[in-house]
């Protein structure tokens, strides 16, 4: 297992959204144009980018997620207390 993560995320407020961005993502929409235009999280301005970042960082549900993916892939939907997630792996 990787040290460090770097990923991007698309937060919502519901589940029914975060279904919704998984859809666009289907259908060829960037990442990083969707987390700017409906992310709650500030780092959807930048496109969705945390940057890179060790265990122990985030939330429990989402970094189980953000280690498990491989580069380039895309989560399942992560809720945690701030919402629902789609986090995409970078690097």
């Amino acid at each position: 297992m990787p040290d460090k993560v770097h990923c991007a995320h698309i937060l919502v407020k519901t589940q029914h959204e975060a279904q919704t961005v998984l859809e666009r993502l289907k259908k060829g929409e960037k990442f990083s144009n969707i987390a700017r235009q409906v992310s709650l999280c500030p780092s959807g301005k930048r496109g969705g980018t945390l940057g890179k970042f060790s265990r122990g960082k985030m939330v429990r549900e989402f970094e189980k997620a953000a280690f498990q993916l491989k580069k380039g892939e895309t989560s399942a939907i992560v809720k945690t207390k701030f919402g629902y997630h789609i986090i995409r792996r970078i690097g």
